[in-house]
């Protein structure tokens, strides 16, 4: 339903680099058994805007703290989808908390972010086949100094490997982007973005470095086993 250069839709509950949309975590909280809760949005704003505030919990009442001052407690009713707060913003933490009995207190933030300053990178693996078929999934998140993602980030990310691997390809989950597929290089979208890396098929360790203008670069180790076939 949206015009070029929308090249997919925009609908789902995973974007096009497999990153969870908010929805996903509402399906969670209706569809299964083990306590969670998800708090959104994120927490950069204006100085006098109001922001609505969203949990989708399956927890029974979720108390939410600004900067340790109570926003109140909301309760989840037979046909509640979601719990809700209007939060005039200030910069700091929101924290909402979640309690079920017998389970203890579950707990999911949000920090107002600076500006973009470091690269981390996190995994899915570390141990890969050499059959120059296995996969690792790297998802890159830009963060400020103190390690808080920053969630309107669009630096572009360079790769650089060394090691039996090979990109398989690069992704941020933008409907919009025509960026390609199989480069050593994107741009962040949300703060994000997504390397796929592919074994060779001789063992050895694997250095995977990211890095942009004005940003930390970080580096990550995965290991080529040898295949057992």
């Amino acid at each position: 339903p949206y015009p070029w250069p929308a090249r997919s839709s925009y609908f789902g509950i995973v974007d096009l680099a497999g990153f969870p949309k908010d929805a996903y975590y509402l399906y969670q909280s209706r569809w299964t058994d083990k306590p969670v809760l998800h708090l959104l949005p994120h927490w950069n704003w204006k100085e006098g805007d109001t922001v609505d505030v969203v949990a989708y919990t399956n927890l029974p009442e979720v108390e939410l703290f600004l900067n340790g001052e109570s926003m109140g407690s909301r309760m989840l009713g037979p046909d509640t989808l979601h719990l809700h707060w209007k939060v005039p913003f200030r910069p700091g933490e929101l924290k909402a908390v979640g309690k079920k009995e017998g389970s203890g207190a579950l707990e999911a933030s949000v920090r107002t972010a600076g500006a973009p300053a470091r690269i981390e990178l996190a995994a899915d693996r570390n141990i890969l086949a050499g059959d120059k078929k296995d996969l690792a999934f790297i998802t890159v998140t830009v963060t400020d100094k103190d390690g808080n993602p920053v969630p309107d980030a669009d630096n572009l990310i360079r790769f650089a490997l060394e090691g039996p691997a090979v990109i398989a390809g690069v992704a941020n989950g933008y409907q919009a982007s025509h960026e390609h597929f199989q480069a050593d290089f994107r741009k962040c979208f949300n703060g994000k973005c997504l390397l796929v890396l592919r074994s060779g098929d001789s063992p050895g360790q694997v250095s995977v470095t990211a890095s942009s203008a004005s940003l930390e670069p970080s580096t990550i180790h995965l290991r080529i086993k040898t295949n057992p076939r």
